[in-house]
């Protein structure tokens, strides 16, 4: 990669700095710093100026631009332009904004204060509007002088807040203020390709997200009759005649009508027609050309749509080059994230934010607006405000096609994904329904050890608490009249546990008063969600406080002292926040979670990459200081989805693709989704409102399909909001599925464990889109919704379609692919259909790979050591593998074994190393049993050169599965087991 940058050109822009790399085979000139410059009479729009503790969003109508800046919580939250003036004298600061009801719960003009180049302070109030979808205008007046001033609106201590910002406008006293037509927008530099939302759209173009395989974070839609999309091109070398791209869709438009468009396009003052052809359906991307004639320097290139019948296409990118010059490659992400997936259907497509990963190999992660964060001491400070002055702080990573390498740095930089306690690995039994400790002591474990399925984790939900069972703060007597007691009996049950907490409190609660003193009266009334506020006295907390948070964090000693093993911050519905600049309110208070256990392995079950207030419950938001930090401390629940087979389909490409966005490795969903679907009556009772109610299920085989799924992700957890999820509740195909996999999830844990030790020491998940593995196929990146890796070696493609049998389609890369349920072998670079019955679902092992599994079924891993182990190994191309062990909790030592396989001719060979390192507890024996997959009928089994009897070893000649049963030995004597 080779980085230029004009010396002595200021700040950072798409003028002055650009990035030269090649991905793959493609090379590709970039320009990762894109610097709004606001003038007067300009409109500038919020979202594409500097901010900081402030996120962007899009959740409200009536906005111009891509979204607006939403939320001004906490204190020190802001939003800086640039602006460029070149006449000094008397101007307004024009500001079109929304305030509707607050997440305090109050209705009321609102401030913010105006600073210019860090000077004098002025208040600017900003009166309620009719709701958030109806936009206000004020303004300010300011004298500036001639030059460059950076003008900032922030909430101070003194100021209020909770208001959503749209736009900003210089203008001169009197002038109106600027229509979107008037929007200033960023240069797009000759030779690179440039974001088509990122230029000035007119008419009833609008920004938007809705179709998959755009570039960046969105597209230009609705280009409809007196539609319009401008873009200002910088560095053209010559008068002369040069090629505008544009890439577009062009599916059935709002017409009816799927057919060649046209529109026009302007610049250097001819105007010319651009012919877009039909493409296959809206989420398909093509690229339209025509030739435009430019002066040196810079031009405006405009796009216009006169007919009724112009346009109706979607424009995804711009881009200007010589003649004869290749088109640059659009910066198509890889992957997304997002704060959670509530309310999603499956009926559209889950829209995320672009991360670190990129098609065209590079991406800038702009540190600019980002607290400084000490690790020593763990205190935050405040970026230096440079006395106004511009100032960029940002990470180039030019990876080009290798991603890992690109998560390794990543997690180089901003700290690698946790590396959970061994048992969090295991299976998680979660509903969000009525429990108390009687139910899990005399019912509910019962009938797993009865049913044989393995339990390691109890996720008690919201109900547990007194005095209110949402903001409550201590063990209801009622339900648990022996809080530690019960955590006792669950150690010894080899389970751990998880409560569900809200951060709000009622002032009725007993532990109030010592909350409100240690906050030193801080707490603030109103922002809680409706079964919070019982008497109407529900409080929140400011998390960025430090009185305020260490008042919240003591809320939980007492059930952390009884015996609580972690906890699971449902940041639902109340109005708790971080008013700490710089610092995502959700990456803080789920850092505090993790550091409040520094002598184990903390962390915290949450939501990640966002805060409540700004941007949507749920929803995909662009942080300014970026979604790198939770991965450190977070499993991230993503919310509560609905049970169908849709849902379940997205989160199959959710899971990689998030992890590949962010470097998070710990993601788990609601395994068989949240809210019911169906209106199937369950086999529950409860009470609700003072009537018995029963429990919904799902249909069996989206049951078992779903748990299925689980087996093969980061985390298994089981949950639901008042519907079965237990095997016993389904019927009896759908329950031995459902049985299998839970065991099989089980036995996996030493592979999972492994896996999550790799991701912990180079940055690189558990789970891995296809392209993570295979950067340079092409339809590595088309399958990535459908099939993932689970390690190197792991084909997962799960079966989401309905039936007691499902045809799943399974692109296979360049190698011999071994099912590992079936024993059928399948060559690479081609796809192929694969059918399972709900006893199965599609996996596959790559030849040479190594999957280590439990050889026998156990209740729980906790109590249970590793001393039988089986090695499942894929023939057909050597391979290796290393297993890594430590005490499962605290890792100051660890052990690894290393097995490699070979194969010559008809000689297979697997051998097995002796450990390397200790741990406390480390077993000293070992039962290893080994299975060669896709071979062929043994003729000579031996163990270090001795032949074994037949009744040593079981050939399989349904499955060509070879097992060999070893006797137990030390782990510190080496193996070799071969047959021919």
């Amino acid at each position: 990669m080779t980085l230029r940058y004009r010396v002595g050109s200021g700040p950072f822009d798409a003028q002055n700095l650009s990035v030269d790399l090649r991905a793959g085979s493609t090379p590709v000139t970039a320009t990762p710093w894109h610097r709004l410059t606001c003038t007067p009479g300009a409109l500038c729009e919020a979202e594409s100026l500097r901010l900081s503790g402030v996120s962007v969003a899009s959740d409200h109508s009536g906005h111009t631009g891509t979204g607006f800046a939403a939320g001004f919580e906490g204190t020190g939250a802001s939003v800086s332009a640039d602006i460029d003036v070149s006449t000094s004298g008397t101007y307004q600061l024009g500001l079109k904004y929304a305030n509707s009801r607050g997440g305090d719960g109050r209705t009321e003009p609102r401030t913010l204060t105006l600073t210019v180049d860090g000077g004098a302070r002025q208040t600017v109030t900003l009166p309620t509007t009719t709701d958030w979808d109806t936009w206000g205008l004020v303004r300010a007046g300011l004298q500036l002088g001639t030059g460059h001033h950076t003008v900032a609106l922030t909430r101070t201590a003194s100021d209020s807040g909770d208001v959503n910002l749209d736009s900003v406008a210089l203008v001169r006293p009197g002038d109106p203020y600027p229509p979107p037509s008037a929007t200033a927008i960023p240069d797009c530099r000759f030779g690179v390709s440039c974001e088509a939302e990122a230029g000035r759209i007119g008419g009833t173009a609008v920004s938007a997200t809705d179709h998959a395989g755009y570039a960046g974070p969105g597209f230009v839609g609705e280009l409809d009759r007196g539609a319009s999309l401008s873009t200002h091109v910088v560095g053209v070398p010559a008068d002369g005649v040069y090629t505008l791209r544009v890439r577009y869709a062009n599916g059935t438009g709002g017409d009816g009508r799927h057919e060649s468009r046209t529109a026009t396009v302007s610049a250097g003052g001819t105007t010319r027609t651009l012919t877009f052809p039909a493409t296959k359906d809206w989420d398909d991307w093509q690229t339209a050309s025509v030739p435009v004639t430019l002066e040196a320097g810079a031009d405006d290139i405009t796009l216009g749509c006169p007919e009724a019948a112009s346009c109706h296409v979607n424009a995804d990118t711009v881009s200007v080059t010589g003649q004869d010059a290749p088109a640059p490659p659009p910066h198509v992400a890889l992957g997304g994230y997002r704060r959670g997936l509530d309310g999603v259907s499956g009926g559209s497509p889950v829209v995320t934010t672009p991360g670190l990963l990129n098609k065209d190999g590079w991406y800038l992660l702009d540190d600019t607006p980002s607290a400084l964060y000490d690790t020593v001491t763990r205190k935050v400070t405040r970026r230096p405000d440079h006395g106004g002055a511009p100032y960029q702080d940002g990470y180039v990573f030019g990876f080009g096609h290798d991603y890992k390498q690109a998560l390794a740095d990543l997690a180089a930089l901003t700290g690698p994904p946790a590396l959970l306690p061994q048992w969090a690995y295991g299976v998680w039994y979660s509903e969000y329904i009525d429990r108390t400790a009687a139910d899990y002591r005399d019912e509910i474990l019962p009938a797993f050890r009865a049913e044989g399925v393995p339990l390691d984790v109890l996720v008690t939900d919201t109900d547990f608490k007194a005095v209110n069972n949402w903001s409550g703060w201590e063990m209801d007597p009622a339900k648990f009249p022996d809080p530690e007691g019960f955590f006792d009996w669950s150690a010894a049950q080899g389970l751990h546990n998880t409560l569900n907490v809200h951060p709000s409190i009622l002032a009725s609660d007993p532990q109030f008063a010592q909350a409100q003193a240690t906050a030193k009266g801080k707490l603030a009334e109103g922002g809680c969600a409706s079964g919070a506020g019982v008497q109407d006295n529900c409080h929140t907390f400011d998390f960025g406080d430090p009185d305020q948070l260490k008042a919240y964090m003591d809320l939980h000693r007492t059930m952390d002292q009884q015996g609580n093993d972690f906890w699971w911050l449902d940041w639902c519905c109340d109005a708790s926040q971080s008013s700490m600049p710089g610092v995502t309110p959700d990456a803080w208070i789920n850092q505090q979670y993790a550091a409040a256990r520094p002598d184990d392995r903390g962390f915290v079950l949450s939501r990640a990459y966002g805060s409540l207030q700004a941007g949507g419950y749920s929803g995909q938001q662009a942080l300014p200081t970026g979604p790198w930090a939770d991965k450190r401390t977070t499993v991230h629940f993503t919310g509560d989805t609905s049970s169908t087979w849709g849902v379940l389909r997205q989160e199959v490409g959710y899971t990689p693709g998030e992890s590949a966005a962010t470097g998070m490795a710990a993601i788990t969903h609601d395994i068989g989704g949240h809210n019911d679907t169906t209106g199937l009556a369950g086999s529950e009772t409860y009470v609700d409102g003072g009537k018995l109610r029963t429990t919904y299920k799902l249909p069996d085989d989206l049951y078992a399909r779903w748990v299925q799924f689980g087996a093969f992700q980061p985390i298994d957890r089981l949950h639901s909001n008042h519907s079965d999820r237990l095997p016993w509740q389904y019927g009896a195909a759908a329950r031995r599925s459902a049985d299998r996999f839970l065991n099989l999830r089980e036995n996996l844990v030493p592979y999972t464990y492994s896996l999550a030790e790799e991701a912990h020491r180079t940055g690189v998940p558990i789970v891995r889109p296809t392209y993570l593995e295979y950067p340079d196929e092409p339809q590595a990146s088309a399958v990535a919704n459908s099939e993932y890796f689970y390690g190197s070696d792991v084909l997962v493609a799960p079966a989401t379609t309905p039936g007691d049998s499902a045809t799943t389609s399974v692109w296979f890369p360049p190698g011999r692919w071994t099912d590992y349920f079936t024993g059928k072998t399948y060559s690479g670079g081609a796809t192929h259909d694969i059918t399972t019955g709900l006893d199965s679902m599609p996996v596959f092992v790559k030849a040479g790979g190594v999957l280590p599994t439990r050889t026998h079924d156990v209740p729980h891993g906790d109590h249970t050591a590793l001393t039988d182990v089986t090695l499942t190994v894929s023939t057909g191309a050597p391979g290796s593998y290393s297993l890594y062990e430590d005490d499962g909790a605290t890792a100051p030592k660890s052990a690894t074994t290393r097995i490699r396989y070979r194969q010559a001719g008809s000689r297979h060979t697997v051998s097995i190393s002796p450990v390397k390192g200790s741990y406390p507890g480390q077993v000293s024996e070992r039962r290893w049993t080994v299975t060669f997959l896709g071979g062929e009928a043994p003729a000579k089994v031996a163990a270090d050169g001795v032949r074994l009897s037949p009744d040593a070893y079981h050939w399989d000649t349904g499955t060509g599965r070879l097992t060999v049963t070893l006797p137990r030995r030390s782990v510190h004597t080496p193996l070799t087991v071969t047959y021919q």
